[in-house]
């Protein structure tokens, strides 16, 4: 059976609780029958959170990953306060650009 797959996009700086946010909507994704493709665990190919974070050539090439991957994805979903991330809002437009299905935290998923 192929499930459709789901990027999680949000805000990660800046936001102590990011992890737990992150993991909590990836259980409740994967429980409602998605694939969840969570950026958490894309970073951490690139290095510790504190690498990427303040090395400017990681942090780019973290993003320029998790763009990429959008478009091979069926949907993204934002998580409250997405608005507040400029990776998150890169994100959207990037889904939106290419038809994606866009879900809300909160909302049915």
């Amino acid at each position: 059976m192929n499930r459709k797959t789901i990027y999680i996009a949000g805000c990660i700086r800046n936001d102590k609780n990011y992890r737990a946010r992150f993991e909590a909507a990836h259980e409740w994704l994967e429980a409602m029958g998605w694939q969840v493709v969570n950026p958490i665990y894309l970073t951490e190919i690139f290095g510790t959170p504190s690498e990427v974070q303040s090395t400017p050539r990681l942090l780019r090439a973290v993003m320029d990953a998790e763009l990429a991957a959008i478009p091979h994805l069926d949907a993204v979903y934002l998580l409250k306060g997405w608005e507040r991330s400029e990776g998150a809002r890169a994100e959207l437009a990037v889904a939106l650009a290419h038809g994606k299905q866009i879900l809300l935290e909160g909302a049915d998923a």
